[in-house]
């Protein structure tokens, strides 16, 4: 029997379930991606029975994205496990590279991802990344679509306050999420508190800082505490804050694991303890990737860094 998973109310109205299932790499790998030559699972693994092994598990929010490359094959997954669409939570994202060529790309773009998905709505569509001088226009049509019913809510991804607050200024519709890496490596309280205080729920990626910190002795005491995994340690202290949660595996067995987190509660010596393992290098690590993302698959990337229009000054923390 898949779990129930508790949700999270946006300002729309809309319960957003708070745990989801990450498709970043699944099936394939972009090939502007910070780490390329790693693919996503093993050559002997059908890529649309992981999404449908995901979705056996009971995830309802599948989080997919135009980079990533492989919509139309979670489309053919969630087609094959008959789940009703009315049952799922379908994320999406539109990215640079149609951002910046304007309007009719990113509309023709939501139609394609429409189309690979095989649904007629998405449950929220985000800007990706607040590419410089273009992300406030595509998020103006994103508003466009919702006015023609395609998309139910929008959002932002990789937003830092002070990109907001340029988008703030002329959007119509407020963005319901901000997709952002949160973790307690790269714990940006600050950022957390600003967006909460917008009424902007945070989904996490890398909530689980991508498998590379279950060792971490701080990590592993506490879940020897509470007689769990590390990954359900990290991935408590996403949901206990009301920040959503997207959990990425190849493994059913992790599925299950990481979707474990909503039975136990972390208590407040805990949470202090975590929220202290960000250090200055994880913020200017954030901030050098900030960088070459928001103009990564666009002409803005051949030119000198002072010219591409990109913030120096961002609240990092």
């Amino acid at each position: 029997q898949p779990m129930a998973v508790p949700t999270v109310r946006l300002r729309n109205g809309v319960e957003h379930p708070l745990i989801g299932y990450g498709t970043y790499k699944i099936g394939f790998v972009p090939a502007s991606s910070n780490s390329a030559s790693e693919p996503g699972h093993s050559p002997d693994q059908d890529p649309a029975d992981i999404i449908k092994d995901a979705l056996a598990c009971g995830y309802r929010y599948i989080d997919c994205a135009q980079f990533y490359g492989n919509e139309k094959l979670v489309g053919k997954a969630i087609s094959e496990s008959k789940v009703p669409r009315a049952e799922l939570f379908l994320v999406s994202k539109v990215w640079g590279d149609k951002m910046y060529e304007g309007r009719e790309a990113i509309l023709r773009q939501l139609d394609q991802t429409l189309e690979d998905l095989g649904t007629d709505y998405l449950d929220i569509y985000l800007v990706h990344w607040p590419v410089p001088g273009k992300h406030v226009a595509a998020y103006q049509v994103l508003e466009e679509a919702l006015g023609a019913g395609k998309i139910r809510a929008i959002g932002i991804s990789n937003y830092t306050r002070e990109d907001y607050e340029e988008l703030k200024a002329v959007a119509r519709v407020p963005p319901v999420v901000n997709q952002i890496e949160v973790n307690p490596f790269l714990w940006r309280r600050k950022t957390y508190d600003y967006f909460m205080g917008e009424g902007v729920v945070l989904q996490s990626y890398r909530a689980l800082r991508q498998g590379k910190e279950m060792g971490n002795p701080c990590v592993a005491e506490v879940a020897k505490k509470h007689g769990r995994t590390a990954a359900q340690i990290l991935g408590r202290w996403c949901v206990q804050r009301n920040i959503v949660l997207v959990a990425k595996t190849v493994h059913k067995e992790r599925m299950k694991e990481n979707m474990a987190v909503f039975d136990f509660q972390l208590d407040e010596e805990d949470m202090k303890r975590l929220d202290g393992l960000t250090t200055p290098e994880s913020l200017a690590e954030f901030k050098a990737l900030y960088d070459k993302c928001v103009v990564r698959d666009t002409p803005l990337a051949a030119l000198e860094p002072s010219e591409q229009g990109v913030k120096k000054e961002v609240l990092l923390d």
